[in-house]
């Protein structure tokens, strides 16, 4: 066995050398080290990233087959919400890998890893900026010389928002008396909505659009308000809203003139639970939508809300009392007398929805949700796959059509959907025949084929649709608003919900702000004439000249 101090260096400078042969091998040693735990890092968020680009793309799918076959069911909406949910975790995990091979690179030569991000949007002009300036250093780091000349500056923007601030707005209001008559004069005082009131028109705006636009009970606004340290009860915030859905009614009976006016409505209902006495029933709420948009008709789009306690056949009958002209809405039977003949003040026209004839074989042919079921589920039916496949080329030219004028698009459905829909009627009472009455498809076809007039209708009248999408898609929102408020406290209450409804949803579709809107509509509506009131409407109403009355 040697002595390892045999071995060392007798003179100084072989001993030196050997530290620094030593030193450098242990650098060495340190630097590979650190490269292969980059390189492990890198590779983690390299797997993490490709994980983030799949949840997307298969997020952007599935929201794609919805734009392009319409909503399924209320599962397909909890299923891109998972799908945004796994997205949001492989993004974050992507980012926290990203950030953690920089920090494993920054030690020795090693190309980091980027992951490849979308770009980002720049944002809106319209927000205000607060420009931060950094001092800059007074003499140069170099060389120590106070002669510094600027060359220019790079700004780096960041999003911020400010908390909600309260606010208490004093109205002086001085008194003067006359010396010569001892009479005392003083301004009157300012206008509220509620009989001696004390909330703003922006606060009301608020409390209604959280209410009705978002879907927020006064319940959890008030506890939201209290944390805030503003004690607003239930009870009084419920006075404001009774006392605001009062003071407005006057618009929605203007926009309730201007729907049923229209030669073209969509109508549609959904349930609204109303609570009873030790129950809840199961109320209605019925919606009739004006939108002559696609058919490039200049008229404003709006939306009629209207409440019931049941879906009796009755209410549409009374909402539409006054109404002549085509209806487009699902199969039911409460519309049926609106349709006859001898009806006064004349036959309203059936045009029936193709998504709802579409949806009835889709999901007879949704490969996707059958592969999800169990091994004893249905197969796949043949014939709605094939269906859907007819009806699909169909759809694709009204989109292709969407906003011509009603004579483009009837000389346009004549030409290719006429021969499109022949073909399918034909298709459909061949394959009908050889089907049992108790098939599942069968019914499907027997829907389509014992209404077939009222299906075929806009192959002869340009202004009619191809669905009722108007009316399914301003009834969405509140069919989803249901899981935050559960039932509506009465009848009354019902009701009052509808005109509210009806105003928020008629400024959306005229792509006005609810809440502004209501805003100033709430502090102008008290001395606006009568003849007037049409000038508050959303169509009328001017944000521009809001936004410059409030700056000035």
């Amino acid at each position: 066995m040697t002595n390892t101090f045999d071995s060392l260096p007798s003179d100084l400078a072989a001993a030196h050398a050997l530290i620094l042969a030593e030193r450098e091998a242990r650098k060495e040693s340190e630097a590979r080290a650190a490269r292969a735990e980059a390189d492990l890092t890198h590779a983690q968020a390299t797997a993490f990233s490709a994980e983030a680009l799949i949840a997307r793309l298969r997020l952007e799918i599935e929201k794609l087959r919805r734009t392009l076959y319409g909503a399924r069911s209320e599962r397909k909406e909890r299923l891109v919400d998972q799908l945004e949910m796994q997205l949001e975790d492989a993004e974050t995990d992507a980012t926290e890998d990203e950030l953690a091979a920089e920090r494993s690179a920054s030690s020795t030569v090693v190309e980091s890893f980027e992951r490849k991000r979308p770009a980002r949007k720049p944002f809106p002009e319209h927000l205000p900026r607060e420009r931060v300036v950094i001092a800059a250093p007074q003499s140069c780091p170099c060389c120590g010389s106070t002669k510094l000349s600027k060359l220019g500056e790079d700004v780096t923007e960041t999003l911020e928002v400010i908390p909600r601030q309260w606010k208490v707005i004093q109205t002086i209001r001085e008194r003067f008396s006359c010396r010569q008559c001892e009479a005392i004069t003083q301004p009157a005082a300012p206008f509220h909505v509620t009989p001696r009131g004390f909330a703003g028109p922006n606060l009301l705006a608020m409390i209604l659009f959280e209410k009705f636009g978002q879907h927020q009970p006064l319940n959890r606004q008030s506890e939201r308000y209290a944390r805030e340290g503003v004690d607003l009860s239930l009870s009084t915030l419920a006075d404001q809203v009774g006392a605001c859905a009062l003071a407005l009614r006057p618009l929605y009976a203007l926009i309730e003139t201007h729907v049923l006016a229209a030669v073209r409505l969509h109508g549609d209902d959904t349930t609204v639970p109303i609570l009873a006495k030790g129950r809840t029933e199961i109320g209605r709420v019925w919606t009739y939508v004006r939108d002559d948009r696609p058919f490039g008709g200049k008229d404003p789009p709006a939306a009629l809300y209207y409440a019931s306690r049941d879906r009796s056949g009755e209410h549409p009958e009374r909402h539409l009392k006054g109404f002549v002209g085509v209806l487009q809405a699902d199969a039911y039977g409460g519309y049926n007398r609106l349709y006859r003949s001898d009806r006064r003040p004349g036959p309203i026209v059936e045009a029936l929805c193709w998504s709802h004839g579409r949806r009835k074989f889709f999901e007879l042919a949704d490969i996707a949700a059958n592969a999800r079921r169990d091994k004893n589920a249905a197969p796949i039916s043949p014939i709605a796959l094939e269906a859907v496949k007819r009806i699909d080329p169909i759809f694709d030219i009204e989109r292709e059509i969407n906003g011509v004028s009603a004579e483009e698009r009837l000389a346009a459905r004549r030409l290719r959907s006429a021969p499109l829909v022949a073909t399918l009627e034909e298709w459909m009472r061949a394959e009908r025949a050889k089907l049992s009455r108790h098939s599942a498809v069968a019914k499907a076809v027997d829907y389509m084929l014992t209404r077939w007039p009222a299906f075929t209708r806009f192959l002869d009248d340009g202004r009619i649709c191809l669905t009722n999408n108007a009316a399914e898609r301003a009834l969405r929102g509140l069919a989803l608003g249901r899981k935050s408020w559960l039932f509506a406290g009465s009848e009354r209450g019902a009701k009052r919900a509808a005109i509210m409804y009806t105003l928020i949803q008629t400024a959306k579709l005229n792509d006005v702000d609810p809440q502004a809107w209501l805003a100033d509509v709430l502090a102008r509506i008290g001395e606006t004439l009568q003849t007037k009131l049409a000038e508050l409407l959303p169509w009328n109403w001017d944000s521009e000249a809001l936004s410059r009355q409030q700056a000035a």
